[in-house]
């Protein structure tokens, strides 16, 4: 519908829609704390951490997935690596070290991560 747009404030990177971007420019800079949606945040040493509130949207367009079995969702939430039991399924031809988006069976977005093996390891592995 809208128009949107990624806008640097403070170190942070935000997912504005232009309407929003117009009416915060009547607010001082200084005093504006946030607007919009954060996406993440550049380190001191320049490299960008993307933050949960950025799943919802970078989910829609992830091109390789993982889905987790109920069993190890809540381990996986806790911060515990998902094993190889664990794995439900996985987007064919993933390469390692991938950044993914991981979801739970009944496809909600839980978090990102990283494969530690390829696709075809995977099922080799079973």
């Amino acid at each position: 519908d809208e128009d949107y747009c990624f806008r640097l404030h403070k170190e942070r990177v935000y997912y504005v829609s232009e309407a929003l971007m117009r009416k915060a420019t009547n607010v001082n800079r200084k005093q504006l704390m946030s607007v919009g949606t954060c996406f993440g945040k550049f380190t001191k040493t320049l490299k960008f951490r993307l933050h949960i509130t950025a799943l919802d949207y970078i989910s829609q367009y992830a091109k390789y997935k993982v889905w987790v079995k109920p069993s190890s969702e809540l381990s996986y939430l806790y911060g515990n690596n998902v094993l190889k039991a664990g794995l439900g399924r996985i987007t064919e031809n993933t390469p390692q070290y991938q950044g993914v988006v991981v979801y739970s069976m009944s496809d909600v977005p839980l978090g990102f991560g990283v494969t530690a093996k390829t696709t075809q390891e995977c099922r080799k592995l079973a």
